[in-house]
């Protein structure tokens, strides 16, 4: 019979390969069209940018998570550790911060042509390169006080000072480092959030006129038929309910552990929400936008056979 420990490492490996898998697709894709070439989209830069963010949550937590239900938790010594959890921090940062600025583009690409906003939408494709690097600096820097509250399962430390997630230990903070922690890591989430809800709801708004605008138009005879806008609103929804979903269970999974003993279910259960969004976020991209697609029968069509 297999045991809990085995299920739950099949889990997290079958999480990590399947959403690495989707990432990579991604970022090989516009690699390639970049490299041969090919003109891409302002947008085509912030996916490859989130995939590669995702991609670095997948491998920096569900595949150790899984080393370690299957009982190997001693893979990695101080350094290892302090360099995996600091590489997940960043890239789940990244991936927060990153999704933020996809939402902002996508409300600022579909907004009205009135003047005002055509002058925005010229400028900001100029500043995504900039806005990306701005979000690897700060998560960079934000991070690096996590360092050295960080020993791996081979150091040694009283357990009455440290909480163990599993592969690493982080030694217990003081009420004053702990409100600065908040403050720090919490805030900056929480404006992210605010502003994906508004920038979604706007979207939501905007396309519901439209397609109520368009209908007006339509005879009878297309009335059944879903609408362009529809599944738009559709997929944007789906994204980031998605997003939104897993990133608050998993805060809330976090903030529970910081306040109580450490418990593997509690544990576990963190992390696989924590890569939910990054092994589903490729896949709901590519089925959201048909560009994806043509791109990719692009680049299959440029490496098959002739047809003579």
């Amino acid at each position: 019979m297999i045991s809990v420990d085995m299920l739950l490492g099949i889990a997290f490996f079958f999480q990590t390969g399947i959403g690495v898998q989707g990432n990579f697709f991604i970022i090989y894709l516009f690699s390639f069209l970049f490299f041969t070439g090919q003109r891409l989209r302002p947008i085509d830069l912030i996916l490859t940018q989130l995939a590669v963010a995702n991609s670095l949550v997948l491998l920096s937590r569900g595949f150790f998570q899984g080393l370690a239900t299957l009982g190997m938790k001693n893979v990695l010594d101080d350094i290892g550790c302090k360099i995996v959890f600091y590489l997940h921090r960043v890239a789940r940062g990244l991936s927060l911060s990153i999704t933020c600025l996809l939402s902002g583009f996508q409300a600022i690409i579909i907004s009205p042509h009135n003047p005002r906003w055509i002058k925005l939408k010229a400028r900001v494709p100029r500043y995504i390169m900039s806005s990306i690097l701005l979000s690897w600096i700060f998560h960079i820097l934000q991070n690096i006080p996590i360092l050295k509250n960080l020993i791996g399962p081979r150091g040694t430390g009283n357990t009455s000072e440290t909480k163990e997630y599993v592969y690493c230990s982080v030694n217990v903070t003081g009420d004053i480092s702990a409100s600065v922690h908040v403050l720090v890591f919490s805030l900056p989430d929480a404006v992210c959030m605010t502003f994906i809800s508004f920038t979604t709801g706007y979207k939501v708004y905007l396309l519901y006129k439209h397609h109520k605008r368009v209908q007006q138009f339509h005879t009878d005879s297309f009335s059944h038929r879903a609408f362009p806008e529809t599944r738009a609103t559709k997929m944007i929804l789906l994204m980031v309910s998605t997003f939104v979903t897993f990133y608050l269970l998993n805060c809330i999974l976090t903030g529970i552990m910081h306040s109580m003993t450490l418990k593997p279910w509690l544990v576990h259960s963190s992390a696989f929400l924590a890569a939910c969004f990054p092994m589903l976020s490729p896949f709901v991209l590519t089925s959201s936008d048909p560009q994806i697609l043509r791109y990719s029968s692009a680049v299959h069509g440029r490496k098959g056979p002739c047809n003579e």
